[in-house]
């Protein structure tokens, strides 16, 4: 069974990079709500996604390439996460504390330190290090005075580029970024409050500048020679605003969308606002392969969430459904809750629901079932939708 796992991840972890993408912001609410909102993409294939709620006092072990022998910790914040491949690797998620982390691919310029079994006790492989984040600390300063303690590695084969950066923040609204190269660890401030992917985040910072001349609103109408010139439409400040879907182009153009964002009122509205942001960064399937060849799915963005840290709840979204359901984190109590997970959707059927009086609603379109996730249990008045509670089942997912 390890080794069967282990193939599985590396399977999707040596994948081609191209195929992958992220892209986060984050927006704070008249009321002093911080948000952290980012989508998560795989055009491959399905990415097998889960929902993961995490209690306190729980014993945690983390795998290294030999198998699950790694690091061993206890969770002092019970959590719950967004876990990709399997209910271990959380790739976004936030505890109780109101810390929140979430990992983004970041291929080729990262590195981390060549793993050492003589060294196991404190290793923490990087898919897990989100989960070894939440579960022992409040904030992002607490996080980087502890990472030092650790060595940090992947997973995959040696020499492999399938690295990634993390993006922090706490309910103070404090953000960092983390980046592993050469084995050393960098933290970096975040001025702008987004993130994608490679090159390094330093290198994405500098870049925004060959976009100076950028501004929201309109271009007023001026003289040229004889020949006045006028706008063909709105938003002619942002004509030269790259549209493609390469992590520098997103990095520029998520930046100057957050800039211009009016701010919300409240943290949900915020929420909404963010979701409305990143409908559009969804990647349509057809552009990232050649002609012919692009899977059967949806979307390449296979989930979308966004975090309120100071109330406590996960949002989250999929290419499956777009309805926004909740995960209220003050509603768990994690001395008594059970460690659990659950698929992100039931099935893979998307849902559309006829209007008029009298007809039947329209069968979902019919794709494939979502395998039942293994770990028992329940969840009642947790999941929300729309912020109505929704029917608690009766029956522990087989």
């Amino acid at each position: 069974m390890k080794h069967l796992i282990l193939s599985l991840l590396i399977f999707f972890l040596s994948a081609h990079f191209s195929l992958q993408a992220c892209t986060g912001l984050s927006l704070q609410a008249k009321d002093g709500a911080y948000i952290q909102a980012r989508t998560i993409e795989w055009g491959e294939s399905d990415l097998p996604s889960e929902y993961v709620i995490i209690p306190r006092g729980r014993q945690i072990k983390t795998y290294t390439p030999e198998g699950l022998n790694g690091a061993t910790f206890q969770t002092k914040y019970g959590m719950a996460g967004l876990a990709i491949i399997q209910k271990e690797f959380i790739a976004e998620g936030l505890n109780e504390a109101g810390l929140s982390a979430g990992l983004f691919y970041f291929p080729r310029y990262g590195s981390y330190s060549a793993y050492d079994p003589a060294k196991n006790a404190h290793t923490v492989n990087d898919l897990q290090l989100v989960t070894w984040m939440l579960a022992q600390f409040s904030s992002v300063d607490e996080v980087r005075t502890a990472l030092p303690s650790i060595r940090i590695i992947g997973l995959d084969k040696p020499g492999s580029t399938s690295t990634v950066h993390w993006r922090i923040g706490d309910s103070t609204g404090k953000q960092a970024v983390l980046e592993i190269v050469d084995g050393i660890p960098h933290f970096y401030d975040n001025p702008v409050g987004v993130l994608t992917n490679s090159p390094g985040f330093g290198w994405q910072l500098t870049n925004l500048s060959n976009y100076i001349n950028l501004f929201p609103g309109g271009v007023a109408p001026h003289a040229l020679s004889n020949l006045t010139l006028t706008a063909f439409g709105a938003g002619s400040g942002f004509l030269g605003l790259p549209g493609d879907v390469t992590p520098p182009s997103r990095f520029v153009r998520i930046s100057f969308y957050k800039a211009t964002a009016p701010q919300q009122p409240t943290g949900f509205e915020t929420v909404l606002q963010c979701f409305h942001i990143l409908n559009n960064f969804d990647i349509p399937i057809g552009i990232e392969h050649p002609v012919g060849e692009s899977p059967d799915i949806p979307s390449a963005t296979q989930w979308t969430s966004a975090i309120d840290l100071t109330n406590r709840k996960i949002y989250y979204k999929t290419a499956y459904n777009s309805t926004i359901r909740c995960i209220d984190l003050k509603n768990i109590n994690f001395n008594t809750v059970r460690y659990q997970s659950f698929p992100l959707d039931k099935t893979h059927r998307i849902p559309a629901n006829r209007i008029a009086p009298g007809l039947p609603p329209i069968p979902a379109t019919p794709t494939r079932p979502i395998t039942p996730v293994r770990v028992p249990g329940i969840l009642p008045g947790v999941i929300q939708e729309n912020h109505a509670v929704l029917k608690q089942e009766s029956k522990a997912t087989p």
